[in-house]
């Protein structure tokens, strides 16, 4: 095994730029260095460009333009996100031979076995992954990502779909975890436990700004700076405005006071482009109203009976649970336990314990965005879910809902397949409210979303008309939505 120096430099960016195409800048020039058994959270809004730059660091894309720098010892991985689809029916053995498919059957499975335990999670090595809740296969993820003993973890996103005992654990391994970590997450408590640098990707200067400390350090850091911009710029504008007084007022008193008045606007004009570029901070979703379906009388759902997964066995198991218009209700359990398979039934209506009234649209929000067709561009996606709620086609209405949820003109012909998580998380939001549904079903809606929306999708959630199933992991979250009843699996 190789010995790295202490605070040998593992991993350094030299003027980089991205560019998508020929005229979509990613990354502009960006400067940073990662130092070995640094833990750094890598921040920014969505689709800034965060996934692009674990990409760089992967070498699966190349700069347009600068030098990365990287210890050729060093051994690099990646968790995911999101598993990919070609892995969903491998068996747990395949897909570990996947990530080292030259070691020994026998060596894997011991290899294996040590990482699953890791990830605290327990699993037959001919399970199908299909078969893993999202929580599930959020910790697979990790656990093959730490299986190839990496010197440099990359983790995009890895408390997505976790319960809080999965959390709490993934926290703490990270804590004790002697070797250089970069993480992708919006979960602040989560980056604060544990990371001692940030990394911020500026979605409008395309620049990387790097701080020491943790998140609450650089959000502090940041306000002084905007702050003291901000005033520095208030004192420069007066300057501006007097010498433009004063120059208008000598302009007309002609003779020697013209030349005077030319100075004065020079003066002014050098002071104009002496103002401080003041950091944007990331924009946040406009306020919205996700409308409830309104061409139906009656709005019921009856849950009578269920199945979950209790003992590596399923269990069916009996409900009184009924909601109708304005009802709100919570669905929870540990992962694995069957959350998302019985939303699958809801939606698809193939279970006989459940009843729903004749006639009711249902709008949904998939962890595993199964509700999107990737193959769709943005505003395929929108115009139909549009037509879902009998609305007339009226681009000027679908773009104005595009816009709130900072889906601008350049995403609105690219496919959906080709979106950040985040935004394709966005992309839901506002189907939702094209959609019009009379039963609102939302499995982990904060997945991938910028912490800065989430007070806005709460809000949107709580006023929400229609009859609505949460699935949610995310205390916070769920504290700011009307909840009227609560359903526990585990109970």
């Amino acid at each position: 095994m190789v010995k790295y120096r202490s605070l040998e430099t593992i991993i350094k960016f030299s003027q980089v730029s991205f560019d998508f195409g020929h005229d979509k800048t990613i990354i502009d020039e960006a400067s940073f260095s990662v130092r070995k058994s640094m833990k750094v959270a890598l921040m920014g809004q969505n689709g800034a460009g965060k996934s692009t730059l674990f990409k760089l660091i992967n070498h699966v894309l190349h700069p347009s333009s600068g030098t990365i720098s990287i210890n050729r010892h060093l051994v690099v991985a990646t968790a995911e996100q999101v598993m990919a689809a070609k892995n969903m029916d491998l068996t747990i053995q395949e897909y570990f031979s996947q990530q080292l498919p030259d070691l020994e059957q026998h060596e894997l499975l011991k290899k294996v076995s040590v990482v699953l335990g890791i990830v605290n999670l327990k699993a037959d090595r001919d399970k199908i992954i299909r078969l893993f809740s999202g929580g599930q296969q959020a910790r697979l993820l990790l656990a093959a990502a730490l299986i190839k003993d990496p010197d440099l973890l990359l983790l995009d996103e890895p408390t997505n779909n976790l319960d809080r005992a999965g959390i709490d654990h993934l926290t703490q391994f990270l804590v004790d975890y002697q070797k250089s970590v970069i993480v992708i997450s919006h979960d602040a408590d989560f980056l604060n436990a544990f990371t001692q640098g940030v990394l911020y990707l500026d979605n409008f200067t395309k620049k990387v700004e790097q701080y020491a400390g943790d998140y609450n350090d650089v959000v502090e850091q940041i306000a002084v700076r905007i702050e003291r911009e901000q005033r520095q710029n208030a004192q420069m504008e007066r300057g501006i405005q007097e010498n433009k007084d004063s120059a208008n007022f000598f302009a007309h008193k002609g003779g020697r006071m013209r030349l005077v008045a030319k100075k004065m606007r020079e003066k002014a004009e050098k002071m104009e482009s002496e103002k401080v570029a003041v950091r944007r901070e990331d924009k946040t979703i406009r306020a919205f109203t996700i409308p409830a379906q309104d061409d139906i009388l009656n709005e019921e759902l009856r849950i009578n009976s269920f199945t979950i997964m209790q003992h590596d066995a399923l269990v069916k198991k009996t409900s009184d649970t009924f909601l109708e218009k304005n009802t709100h209700l919570l669905i929870t359990g540990p992962n694995g336990i069957g959350k998302s398979t019985l939303i699958d039934t809801l939606i698809q209506g193939n279970s006989e314990g459940i009843s729903l009234s004749p006639g009711v649209r249902i709008g949904s929000y998939r962890q595993d965005f199964s509700n999107l067709d990737f193959n769709d561009t943005v505003h395929d996606s929108f115009v139909k879910a549009n037509k879902e709620a009998g609305g007339a086609i009226n681009e000027q209405y679908i773009r104005s809902i595009a816009s709130g949820f900072l889906i601008t003109s350049e995403y609105f012909y690219t496919k959906i397949g080709k979106l950040s998580e985040g935004q394709k998380g966005l992309v839901s939001f506002a189907r939702l409210v094209l959609q019009k549904p009379g039963l609102l079903i939302l499995d982990e809606p904060t997945n991938h979303i910028n912490f800065r929306h989430i007070p806005r999708i709460a809000e949107a959630l709580s006023n929400y008309k229609g009859m609505m199933i949460l699935v949610s992991h995310v205390p916070d979250f769920v504290y700011q939505i009307r909840i009227d009843k609560i359903l526990d699996l585990e109970k």
